[in-house]
């Protein structure tokens, strides 16, 4: 059975969303302290989170991007606020979904079910599938050499396939500029390191929501760069 954690201070619209999901064979759990819900979001297994944006001890954007740090999991947000850069902010910050209130509780059962099955069909072992990288919102297809970021597939180049890659398999780790050159374009740097900086600008051009705030490939200064968990 599917279990599914929801973020929510409005007791009335939680309940309800309890219901009409148990009634679809989902075990679920309510959380109304939004820093309580985070907590156990992060420590407990769960298949699924629902998400309150406007929780008063902690802002529900917040707590979406510290999930998405840790976990792949979907990610549904619901508010109140009807304001498309709401839905953009969220959906930059790896939620999977973005539902406005009041909605139908069969429409959120719907959506819940539609993106637990996309998830399970993603992440299901299958050894006849290609060789692919999935972090976040971006999957890479070492095999096909595609990338799709949020389900949208973007055309790299083959050295800005390659770097992304080679980042994506290496996360966390703190890369020069040099070194990176000399992995991706197999020759040494004498000088040509400015190439790893205009492909990395690039590649945020296709991964980022927003290049000034990175959430992916991130900028050590005086040293190199980083992909992020």
């Amino acid at each position: 059975m599917k279990k599914i954690l929801i973020i929510e201070d409005e007791t009335s619209i939680a309940e309800l969303e309890k219901d009409y999901l148990e009634l679809s064979d989902f075990e679920v759990e309510i959380e109304e302290n939004g820093k309580k819900g985070l907590s156990r979001a992060l420590e407990e297994d769960f298949d699924m989170f629902i998400l309150d944006l406007m929780l008063p001890d902690m802002d529900g954007f917040d707590i979406c991007r510290e999930i998405r740090r840790v976990k792949n999991v979907p990610i549904l947000m619901v508010s109140a606020k009807k304001d498309d850069i709401d839905k953009i902010r969220g959906l930059g910050l790896g939620a999977d979904d973005y539902i406005t209130k009041p909605f139908s509780p069969s429409e959120l059962v719907a959506r819940v079910k539609a993106h637990l099955a996309r998830y399970e069909s993603l992440t299901s072992v299958d050894p006849m599938r290609n060789d692919e990288i999935k972090i976040r919102g971006i999957r890479i297809d070492k095999t096909a050499r595609r990338v799709w970021v949020n389900d949208e597939e973007k055309a790299f180049t083959s050295k800005e396939f390659d770097l992304l890659t080679f980042l994506a398999e290496n996360p966390n780790r703190v890369f020069s500029k040099e070194e990176l050159f000399s992995t991706i374009w197999e020759m040494e740097p004498e000088g040509d390191i400015a190439t790893v900086t205009v492909h990395i600008k690039k590649i945020r051009e296709k991964i980022e929501y927003n290049t000034a705030k990175p959430q992916y490939i991130e900028t050590i200064w005086g040293v190199g760069y980083r992909f992020k968990l």
